[in-house]
């Protein structure tokens, strides 16, 4: 399984309608579950961004599927990243010349 790092901010719609924000959570779990993936944390975040959330997807095609279904409700902008845990990392690392 891939790790993706999402990055939320509230649309205006998406502000106006925050009481049903975690519905629309709930909504997301149930996707990412659909998609055999895990939501691994999911956090409310002052700063930069709105929300972040750790997936575990088992595929990018899967993450692009799930993050685009989640855009298209018009709630939530997106920044998605990917990343490599620090088994992956080392490796990399390792196969440098």
């Amino acid at each position: 399984m891939a790790t993706y790092i999402c990055l939320f901010d509230y649309t205006q719609q998406g502000i106006q309608n925050i009481e049903q924000s975690p519905a629309r959570l709930d909504s997301f779990k149930e996707v990412v579950d659909e998609e055999g993936g895990e939501l691994k944390g999911f956090y409310l975040t002052m700063g930069r961004h709105d929300l972040v959330a750790v997936l575990e997807l088992p595929d990018d095609q899967t993450a692009a599927r799930v993050i685009l279904r989640l855009g298209s409700l018009g709630n939530v902008t997106t920044e998605t990243l990917k990343a490599f845990p620090e088994e992956e990392f080392r490796e990399v690392i390792d196969g440098l010349p």
